[in-house]
């Protein structure tokens, strides 16, 4: 998977299977709808907090891009265009059910510190160190939704996969100082947090994740068939997030950071995915039509 919204990304492929898709080419156009299928995924997996709706919002924006296609004129990079109508349609899609379990920061640690925190044993706290990795990931997703949904797209996007600045910009169509300051206040207000809440970031805190892990699996809250992290399944986000970004926040920052860009990504789709079934749909034949007139 290529982060499209780094600077190293190479956008001649995008170009030239463009081309081929105007001239009715519909497996150059698959192509390229797949090209950044596992990103769109992805974002949307960490925007949602759940892998089902992040597969229903990911089909709901590719077939937006798909219907849109034609209207693209080659006025702006197809990157910028793409994006644009994908976290458009991330921001204005019907709310999901995880975006509602909490009400606040508040909220989410009172139900946080009412699970248990059970002794765990050496033995234990190596025996269930994928299932720990687990409640981590689920906890610190949890956080994430404590946020509006600008501010938890700009950091997933700005802090978590490192996007370029300039291209979130105009992506968000603001200036790059307005982007990096929505960036900075969101940072702040959410590593406030979890200074005071994670027990990753201050060993203070009273919550640890292999204890949480194992109340959750005793309460059945826990889904231990899950391979979140099973190296054949996933790689992480730090793969992914480019090595030194524009702007990179400090040092202090980079440690909250960091513990997302840990975060599993999915890497492998089925073999027949949305898009050859709407390529291959005679509905949708008028757009690939509208796209050889229009590009």
């Amino acid at each position: 998977m290529n982060n499209p919204l780094s600077t190293a990304y190479d956008d001649s492929n995008d170009k030239l299977l463009i081309e081929k898709a105007t001239n009715g080419d519909k497996n150059a156009l698959n192509e390229l709808i797949k090209a950044h299928e596992k990103f769109i995924y992805n974002v949307a997996w960490k925007f949602t907090n759940d892998q089902q709706d992040a597969s229903d919002l990911t089909q709901e924006v590719l077939i937006k891009v798909i219907t849109k296609l034609s209207t693209f004129k080659g006025k702006s990079a197809f990157r910028t265009w793409l994006y644009r109508i994908v976290f458009n349609q991330f921001m204005q899609s019907k709310r999901k059910p995880m975006e509602d379990r909490w009400e606040s920061f508040d909220d989410f640690a009172n139900q946080l510190n009412a699970i248990p925190s059970p002794e765990l044993s050496p033995e234990e706290e190596i025996e269930q160190e994928y299932r720990t990795k687990t409640a981590r990931v689920r906890c610190m997703s949890g956080m994430l939704m404590c946020l509006t949904r600008e501010q938890r797209l700009i950091y997933v996007l700005g802090d978590v996969f490192q996007i370029d600045h300039n291209i979130g910009a105009e992506i968000f169509k603001v200036s790059k100082e307005n982007y990096r300051k929505k960036l900075s206040r969101t940072r702040k207000e959410f590593h406030a947090f979890m200074n005071k809440q994670c027990g990753l970031v201050n060993l203070d805190n009273p919550c640890r994740c292999s204890k949480k892990a194992k109340a959750m699996e005793a309460a059945g809250r826990m889904q231990t068939n899950v391979k979140l992290f099973d190296p054949k399944f996933s790689a992480t986000i730090a793969k992914y997030a480019e090595s030194v970004a524009d702007e990179v926040a400090d040092v202090v920052d980079r440690k909250y950071i960091e513990f997302f860009q840990q975060h599993p990504t999915k890497e492998d789709f089925d073999a027949k995915t949305v898009i050859d079934v709407i390529i291959n749909d005679k509905e949708y034949q008028k757009y690939f039509d509208e796209i050889n007139k229009g590009l």
